[in-house]
């Protein structure tokens, strides 16, 4: 993955292109605590060989697994990233394009590139903190922390 700051005001905007066979979310997260990012937002296009994305079981309080094992094109992928206790954490969801036309979407828990991924990440003036919510047993955005 490479990156470039486009511009530090009034938000510092960076650019960062991901190369084939990257992990998305692994490396967002590491970028975020290499370069102090406690709150940023981001959207990305590409491709993708492959993804797990989520849906969230309300009952089951836990991620349903759904697996994506074929090249798709990254029609939306949009998310945030924030501070989970002391760590940054990637909060992101995609909606992939298959070859037939048909699309397929969820919370991003995994998404290996290929043969790029283009990010736009927006570094927010505040923090934004994230909690357990103990109703969802999720670490959500606490605007109030």
């Amino acid at each position: 993955m490479k990156s470039k700051i486009l511009n530090t005001s009034p938000e510092r905007t960076i650019a960062l292109v991901f190369d084939k066979g990257d992990d998305v979310v692994s490396l967002l997260e590491k970028f975020a605590e290499d370069n102090a990012l406690s709150a940023s937002r981001f959207s990305a296009i590409g491709a993708l060989r492959g993804a797990v994305l989520g849906y969230f079981d309300w009952e089951r309080k836990e991620y349903e697994r759904i697996p994506v094992q074929e090249q798709v094109e990254v029609l939306s992928f949009n998310g945030d990233i924030a501070l989970d206790g002391d760590r940054p954490k990637v909060h992101a969801h995609a909606v992939l394009g298959r070859r037939d036309g048909s699309t397929i979407g969820g919370h991003v828990l995994q998404a290996t590139v290929q043969p790029t991924l283009e990010v736009l990440l927006i570094e927010s003036p505040g923090y934004l903190r994230k909690t357990c919510n103990p109703e969802t047993g999720l670490a959500l955005i606490d605007i109030d922390a």
